[in-house]
């Protein structure tokens, strides 16, 4: 895993950028997370919160109830209406990114598919990483 993340927004306006340990990835299924990406899952790479920073702009966030019952706030660009963070305030210690906010999302690899119980029967999953009904 890399040391240092950035990206932003397609639009330029919006900038990010972690400077740590990637913590984890891996694509969730929920149905939340298909509604915020438009498809059939949201591929999410987790850094700590203390090592991320917005160089340039503000995002807009939106907040939505999980079904755990705790808010989900997610982050994207006004202009372009590109989505890229998520906090889950139940671990805000970490900062979810969208992997294809990366600058270089070529090097995204998840470890495992989440929430698949609501995964969609068009979404052909990778065989070779663990499935889970829930989050780990």
């Amino acid at each position: 895993m890399t040391d240092k993340v950035t990206g932003g927004c397609a639009c330029g306006k919006i900038r990010y950028r972690a400077d740590g340990p990637v913590r984890y990835m891996g694509n969730c299924h929920c149905r939340d997370c298909q509604q915020a990406t438009g498809t059939a899952y949201f591929p999410a790479v987790v850094v700590s919160a203390r090592d991320f920073t917005i160089e340039k702009g503000s995002p807009r966030w939106f907040e939505r109830q999980a079904d755990a019952g705790h808010p989900m706030k997610r982050g994207f660009c006004a202009d372009c209406g590109s989505p890229l963070l998520l906090v889950n305030t139940a671990h805000e210690s970490a900062m979810v990114l969208y992997a294809g906010s990366l600058d270089d999302p070529s090097w995204y690899k998840p470890s495992r598919d989440i929430f698949v119980k609501s995964a969609q029967p068009w979404d052909h999953m990778d065989p070779d990483l663990p499935k889970f009904d829930g989050m780990t």
